[in-house]
């Protein structure tokens, strides 16, 4: 689709959204969001008819890219015979949504327990694992980001959560492994996850064993840094869970369907979880679903006794039916496959030759169409190029690479002193060079503020 230049509608779009939009994230007066005209693929234009290259798929989320034909007839077909139903009743968009997708979670995730996003997906994980166990405390990582609702946010490990955290959620936070800023002064991966694990169940042992119900972890963290665990460390935690009669929950809300290459990240470490989290990518956001895939003995406790959770458009037919149309699209257009082979072949290659030769690189790190870039002050000390949780002239680095990958047409995903790379899993091999071309350019703004 060619963008048709229309600045007199951009406008009223734009004046409509400042009087009346409340943003997620952000002092109100301090934003200026740009008025997006419409979306086709890996591409979102403006008003003005410039064209972007979403390397951020939405919010990590547009598995398929926008406007894919097959999900937008589903939508259509779906919304012609049954727009809603309450989800007491068994709808075969739901059911068929259900068996798709537990086809392809790992173990005996085969209950699908649907929500309307990945946080209240987190939520409920939270609540099946306290009643399962009788248990209060859950466990999380540092380094990490859950949701935005009240008991997701109070796992979130990074500054999101602190205007909201009363230190009253029973949460206890570890240390998991990052070996290119290791807590556990280790020089090997294999050192970084021996010594996590290690401090995991010594925090497990201080805390008590008993009052734990949960670990909760992202399979591969998302917008802490996309760091992908070492050989080992699932499997290690999924042993101390055994161990000590605590559920293990995966958040796979970022990292699931196919953005790893694999169907869900933890295909990666061969481990299943008791509980599993997903949204995002399960049908490319184009209409609002997440869910937890169940375990057999967990769905077992609450085979004769009742659950006490559930929401209004659980397993929405819309939302179902979009998941259907992106799952078999994914299968049949061989997503996965190609999220892994260009992961490999392009993105990864081209990434680690940009940190040779731009001294703001500290280290790539990712898998599939998952990656990051860890931007440094100085290569030799790590320095990150702005400050943790830096604003204002603080974030100044980080604002003109920004801007500077903008002016190159890229839309870059950025948090804190990383760039994400996370196109849409079937962007084309020539959609990927010419990003990662306007991303050279905008690193060498970035090369100007180093040591």
């Amino acid at each position: 689709m060619t963008p048709q230049p229309d600045p007199e509608v951009g406008a009223a779009v734009k004046a409509a959204d400042r009087a009346h939009v409340f943003h997620s994230w952000s002092a109100q007066e301090l934003i200026d969001p740009l008025a997006v005209a419409g979306a086709e693929g890996s591409y979102f234009w403006d008003f003005d008819g410039r064209r972007y290259l979403d390397f951020t798929s939405g919010l990590v989320y547009t598995n398929i890219g926008y406007q894919h034909p097959k999900v937008v007839a589903a939508i259509q077909e779906q919304a012609a015979t049954m727009t809603t139903f309450a989800p007491a009743f068994a709808i075969e968009a739901r059911s068929e949504a259900a068996r798709l997708i537990a086809e392809r979670t790992p173990g005996d995730l085969d209950k699908i327990f649907f929500t309307n996003a990945g946080a209240d997906a987190v939520e409920h994980a939270v609540r099946m694992a306290r009643l399962h166990t009788g248990r209060t405390k859950v466990m999380s990582a540092y380094r990490s980001y859950h949701g935005g609702t009240q008991q997701a946010i109070n796992l979130t490990g990074d500054p999101r959560r602190w205007a909201s955290d009363g230190a009253a959620a029973g949460v206890v936070r570890f240390w998991a492994p990052f070996l290119y800023r290791s807590r556990f002064y280790a020089e090997t991966e294999e050192q970084e996850c021996a010594r996590a694990l290690e401090h995991l169940e010594t925090t497990i042992a201080f805390e008590g064993p008993g009052t734990i119900a949960a670990i909760v972890l992202e399979t591969i963290p998302g917008t802490a840094g996309i760091m992908v665990p070492p050989p080992g460390y699932l499997a290690g935690v999924r042993e101390i869970c055994d161990k000590y009669g605590i559920v293990f929950v995966l958040d796979e809300v970022m990292a699931g369907f196919g953005r790893t290459g694999e169907w869900f990240a933890a295909d990666l470490f061969d481990v299943t979880p008791d509980l599993m989290t997903f949204a995002k990518g399960v049908n490319s956001g184009y209409v609002p679903l997440g869910g937890v895939a169940i375990s057999g003995a967990i769905a077992e406790t609450f085979a004769q006794r009742p659950y006490p959770g559930g929401l209004t458009y659980s397993g929405h037919p819309l939302a179902c039916a979009a998941a259907v149309a992106t799952i078999n699209v994914m299968a049949q257009e061989g997503i996965v496959d190609n999220a892994k082979r260009l992961g490999e072949s392009v993105v990864g290659p081209a990434l680690r030759e940009l940190a040779q030769r731009h001294p703001s690189v500290g280290e790539v790190r990712g898998v599939g169409m998952f990656w990051a870039l860890e931007l440094v002050r100085n290569q030799e000390t790590r320095e990150p190029l702005v400050p943790y949780n830096a604003t204002g002239e603080a974030n100044a680095a980080m604002a003109a690479f920004g801007a500077a990958a903008k002016k190159q047409g890229l839309w870059p995903f950025i948090n804190m002193n990383r760039t994400h790379v996370v196109p849409p899993c079937n962007a084309t091999e020539a959609e990927l060079k010419e990003g990662l071309a306007a991303l050279d350019t905008a690193l060498s703004v970035a090369d100007e503020y180093t040591a």
